[in-house]
């Protein structure tokens, strides 16, 4: 069982005893992402999240960052995303504290250099070219641009070449002070550590992080009634890659766990519709899945293809025909698998500290509250072949459906009639 401390502080710290194991994985969540970004600094969360990598107070070279964890064969690394960043260490539980000196002073402390901000600056370019390389992170990248066209969620979470060389150092201190305040952040560890002697290890270290106060950038709500119908990238591939996406709900609505298991059923697993149906009976991909994207205020159910470049009208007729069958019937059998299926993977993935890690920090931050895996568990099973049904007729529209697609092609209507007449 999990135990959530609040410091005098008010920085939230979220710790699970695992007995018996020798990991242990230490978080830092901060409440920020792309979508909190106005358009002209668009990517500097993830900038920043670069360069705490780059230098601190106390470890002003790179070098010195990584080396102090991976000299004990541990890992650190990071992530942006769209509504959070996260910073994180896995390390033999003997490292513990180690782990926490270079998170905060990570966090608390980064030099921003001059120098290492340019170097950084082409590297992360770079990074954004890799994407505009890779057909299917390009069709990722675009469903999100059909979705919410011209607002912060339809953007690339690393921003453009053009916002990455406009931002300034002032621009990463400002927004660093605004944004990783206290309020704002949120540690989570799991392992085979007490949860008293977490927390005040914590509190000791924490001091210099940014006082409490009203952050100054604001999470920008999407407009549900701007979306594109298809977005389109050409290039001379021999796969075409695309994604065809509906509009979801938000992490916290009711309808979450029943979309998710209309997802399960839909094209997750080697005994899903689409992959039995797409791969095995007419060998048209070798990879097709779903998913349900959830954000705080809405979210999407996307289907993801990549098939031989002559075959994709087919293959996404296809798909477009296992959607429209979806919402007739579906077996209790198949539900049964989906909701399995769902517990197995979860509890499977709670055996690593990392997941366990995760599920805390991400959770608290990003909806103030932890459903535990028991809690998971009874919703899901709570869950009948009604809720499905009525999900898959509230959600899956076919006739409102958004595609995207990387290959080579160029005739735009084409694809907006075989949506149409579907």
């Amino acid at each position: 069982m999990y135990t959530r401390t609040v410091l005098s502080s008010g920085l939230r710290v979220l710790s699970q005893r695992i007995p018996g194991i020798k990991s242990v994985s230490v978080g830092v969540f901060v409440g920020t992402g792309s979508r909190y970004e106005p358009l002209r600094i668009s990517g500097i969360s993830h900038f920043i999240e670069h360069m705490l990598f780059k230098g601190t107070l106390h470890r002003p070279k790179p070098q010195m960052i990584s080396e102090e964890i991976e000299s004990v064969g541990g890992i650190l690394n990071a992530s942006t995303d769209k509504e959070i960043t996260i910073y994180y260490t896995k390390v033999s539980k003997d490292y513990f504290n180690k782990s926490l000196d270079v998170l905060t002073d990570m966090i608390c402390n980064p030099l921003f250099n001059d120098e290492e901000i340019e170097r950084e600056r082409n590297v992360i370019i770079e990074e954004l070219s890799m994407t505009y390389d890779q057909p299917d992170a390009l069709a990722d990248l675009l469903i999100d641009q059909a979705l919410w066209p011209d607002q912060p969620l339809g953007r690339d979470v690393g921003g453009t070449r053009e916002t990455v060389s406009s931002i300034t150092r002032e621009d990463l201190i400002a927004y660093h002070r605004s944004q990783y305040a206290l309020s704002n952040i949120v540690f989570a560890v799991a392992g085979d550590i007490e949860d008293k002697y977490i927390v005040d290890e914590i509190d000791k270290r924490v001091g210099t992080i940014a006082k409490d106060k009203e952050l100054q950038i604001q999470l920008v709500r999407p407009d549900s009634k701007k979306s594109i119908r298809v977005e389109m990238s050409e290039k001379p591939t021999d796969q075409t890659h695309f994604c065809l996406a509906f509009n979801g709900v938000a992490s916290t609505s009711e309808d979450s766990y029943a979309l998710d298991m209309l997802s399960t059923v839909l094209g997750e697993g080697m005994t899903s519709r689409l992959f039995l149906e797409i791969r095995e009976k007419l060998g048209l991909a070798y990879d097709v899945h779903s998913g349900s994207i959830h954000y705080y205020d809405c979210g999407a159910t996307v289907v993801g293809c990549g098939t031989d470049s002559a075959n994709v009208e087919a293959t996404l007729s296809a798909i477009l025909y296992e959607l429209t069958k979806l919402k007739i019937g579906i077996s209790a059998r198949e539900l049964s698998r989906a909701i399995e299926y769902s517990i197995g993977r979860l509890q499977l993935r709670m055996e690593d500290s990392r997941a366990v890690m995760v599920w805390l920090g991400a959770q608290e931050i990003l909806k103030g509250s932890i459903e535990t895996l028991e809690e998971i568990e009874y919703k899901l099973r709570s869950i009948g072949i009604d809720d499905l049904m009525r999900a898959a007729d509230k959600y899956i529209d076919v006739s409102n459906a958004r595609l995207s697609l990387v290959g080579p092609h160029d005739n735009k209507a084409l694809f907006e009639n075989l949506l149409l007449n579907a």
